[in-house]
């Protein structure tokens, strides 16, 4: 097999973990470029510069080797999630850093949000039920703020928190499909506004 012009050179022993990095790495690239039913281990073994058995020796099939990386990148945006609401306690700034928390992740390096968000296994249950739980971590780190500060029942504070986290995933990812005809910044202090106007008429307790 010929080399691709991004392979990496072969014949380097690496740390088992720094291998696996490189290797989740090579296969980040092919599954964005590709798709994952049109990438092909050969290809990733390649990108990576390693061989097929030595590829095996860390992922047993394709399927694992996507599930890995895709288990990488929805923690990421959870995390994400999670600072961005810690990160101060007045309220309007929250549900600032909330979008810019889904704007950073859908316009970091390596467009890994088409993994999350655009896979074609995304009817396959176990890439399924990741994106799905990612989602909903976030919706609920969000519902526990708006129940606390709100008079909102449990059931009432978790729809408005799925609703806020849907606005930011969905927007965000439009945004990025215009190629930045609006500035990031601007377009998520847009979004931020609607979504204050909205939340910030629930009264809060006392």
């Amino acid at each position: 097999m010929t080399a691709t012009p991004d392979a990496k050179p072969r014949g380097t022993r690496l740390p088992r973990l720094a291998r696996r990095r490189q290797l989740l790495s090579a296969a980040q690239e092919v599954f964005v470029e590709n798709g994952y039913h049109a990438a092909a281990m050969d290809e990733i073994a390649e990108r990576a510069g390693v061989s097929k058995p030595v590829l095996y020796q860390h992922f047993p099939g394709k399927l694992e080797l996507y599930l890995a990386l895709l288990d990488l990148h929805v923690d990421d945006m959870v995390n994400r999630c999670r600072e961005a609401l810690a990160s101060t306690h007045e309220n309007k700034l929250r549900v600032q850093a909330t979008f810019s928390a889904f704007f950073d992740f859908v316009s970091s390096q390596g467009e890994a949000f088409r993994l999350v968000f655009e896979s074609d296994l995304r009817n396959v249950a176990p890439v399924r039920q990741r994106v799905e739980r990612s989602l909903r971590e976030c919706a609920e780190m969000v519902s526990e703020l708006i129940q606390e500060d709100t008079g909102c029942t449990s059931d009432e504070a978790h729809l408005l928190g799925v609703g806020l986290v849907g606005m930011a995933e969905v927007s965000a990812r439009y945004w990025v499909t215009t190629q930045g005809s609006i500035p990031k910044d601007a377009a998520e202090q847009l979004m931020a506004r609607l979504a204050w106007r909205g939340i910030s008429g629930f009264p809060r307790t006392a």
